[in-house]
């Protein structure tokens, strides 16, 4: 196997081991790029809910960075939780001086079990120093319309109407995922040469923890591959559906069960279907 690209993650620890860093690692396996970490907050959490989270002071955080970046040069980077708005504003100063290529931003607000996991300062910092340095970011419903300051998305024209809303906040791209009509499930990309609709079969399970650090991180590792935005992200709807369709009947834990990494790969380090 020749040499993977890396893959760097910014992001908090879930010690159950289905969403954030744990996730994220576990993605880049699958997709085969080398995963490397800066961890910005310890969560004590299982498949019930997030107990406590433990800050990583920021300069901690930004040290990890540094030494990557310095050894390990990532060809593209995923951010996700962020323990605190220092520790935002901290990656966002890294991203405006070039630091950080490729860069996906998952603005993680709340876990699928309904813990806050961002304050209001964390997504303002997001909103208006980080996003606009990113390659693609990709919220859900409920968070693109936290970072817009308006209703959930209701339809179709309303995700595609708040895609091309995130884009003038400055980023290159933007995914709003989880759209719901009819029994399908829609992803809206819009692009700055325009609007990508991705449909998929609306799966229905409780195993689901997980799918928002999984399908960011399955977008970073696509870039990182070389592949462009659109091919990327198609890639990692079809990676999560997979990664879902998988875990459907497992049993793990008492709550929301994670979506399963051990799912086949859809695409190989060169881009062909595997």
């Amino acid at each position: 196997m020749s040499t993977p690209p890396v893959v760097l993650t910014i992001a908090g620890s879930d010690c159950g081991g289905g969403a954030g860093i744990q996730a994220d690692l576990a993605t880049f396996a699958s997709l085969r790029v080398h995963g490397t970490s800066a961890v910005t907050a310890v969560t004590v959490q299982d498949t019930t809910g997030v107990h406590a989270v433990h800050r990583v002071p920021t300069a901690v955080v930004v040290d990890q960075v540094r030494v990557l970046l310095r050894d390990l040069a990532p060809h593209a980077t995923k951010s996700g939780m962020f323990g605190d708005a220092e520790t935002a504003r901290a990656v966002a100063a890294l991203a405006a001086d070039g630091r950080l290529p490729r860069l996906v931003v998952d603005p993680v607000l709340v876990s699928t079990s309904g813990h806050a996991l961002a304050t209001d300062d964390v997504l303002a910092v997001m909103r208006d120093d980080l996003i606009p340095h990113a390659d693609v970011v990709t919220p859900n419903t409920d968070e693109a319309a936290a970072l817009l300051g308006c209703s959930r998305a209701g339809s179709l024209e309303d995700q595609t109407d708040q895609a091309l809303r995130l884009l003038e906040l400055g980023c290159a791209a933007a995914v709003i995922t989880g759209g719901l009509t009819e029994g399908a499930r829609h992803d809206v990309l819009a692009t700055r040469t325009g609007i990508h609709v991705l449909t998929g079969p609306d799966l229905v399970t409780s195993n689901d923890h997980g799918t928002g650090c999984t399908f960011a991180a399955a977008v970073a590792a696509g870039l990182a591959h070389g592949r462009p935005v659109e091919r990327a992200v198609g890639d990692a709807g079809a990676f999560v559906r997979s990664c879902l369709t998988a875990a459907a009947g497992w049993q793990l834990g008492r709550g929301r069960g994670p979506v399963s990494h051990l799912a086949p790969t859809t695409t190989d380090s060169r881009g062909d279907s595997a």
